[in-house]
């Protein structure tokens, strides 16, 4: 396997298995990153979100606001915000509403940041493979063309099959961290979804379980949508 590698990187198509090594190591780096950042943000955690509501309705604020300081998580940080905003400004959904819908975005926003990388890895590794493997049929062919047909088939098959090696290690790489990508994606959409509950169950919860004033209930869909137009 050494050896297949080290004329890999000697052949024609060196530059583009070196290029795709290094999508690789950025792909596998950003995944660590990604599954430390989710650990440490408490993404997945609603637990003291949803009785920190709870105990807001019962009306015990300070409580409540404790109850949702004691687990670091994006739904508990939002509604947090919301609980901050209606004891300085009693009964003003609206900026109650702004606050928490700006912390959850913030929230968001930092579970996207790099996303970009894995998507653009996940594109890019299969086409490099295909540009691996046609600069290496056509060093291949130019060999035949050279030696006027009288080449040795077996250093014809060589140069072919160490040419596909780079659609392999492409598709290699494409694969699993379409998966991973999926996979993070998904978390993101489901905290997402629990933001927006927890933020609408504080909203309800203030006004006693009777809808909020026009324009402060949190409208399904109004945090923003994957991680178009995030940071990368």
């Amino acid at each position: 396997m050494r050896q297949v590698i080290i004329d890999q990187l000697l052949s024609a198509g060196g530059p583009v298995f070196v290029a795709l090594v290094l999508t690789s190591v950025a792909a596998l780096a950003v995944t660590i990153f990604k599954v430390l950042q989710f650990s440490r943000l408490g993404v997945g955690r609603s637990r003291a979100a949803r009785s920190a509501v709870a105990i807001w309705a019962a009306g015990d604020r300070s409580r409540a606001l404790q109850e949702a300081r004691s687990e670091i998580s994006p739904s508990s940080a939002a509604v947090a915000s919301a609980m901050i905003s209606f004891q300085h400004h009693p009964g003003d959904h609206q900026r109650a509403r702004e606050l928490a819908v700006q912390s959850a975005a913030d929230q968001l926003t930092a579970m996207s940041r790099h996303m970009r990388v894995l998507e653009s890895v996940v594109q890019a590794a299969p086409m490099l493979g295909l540009l691996g493997t046609v600069i290496g049929m056509i060093s291949a062919f130019a060999e035949l063309s050279a030696a006027g047909g009288a080449v040795d088939p077996s250093t014809l098959a060589g140069g072919i099959w160490t040419a596909l090696l780079t659609t392999a290690a492409g598709l290699s790489i494409a694969i699993p961290f379409y998966f991973v990508s999926v996979w993070l994606e998904s978390r993101i959409d489901d905290e997402r979804a629990t933001m927006e509950a927890a933020i609408n169950a504080m909203l309800y919860s203030e006004t006693g379980g009777a809808p909020p004033p026009a324009g402060a209930a949190l409208p399904a869909g109004l945090l923003p949508q994957g991680f178009a137009g995030q940071r990368p």
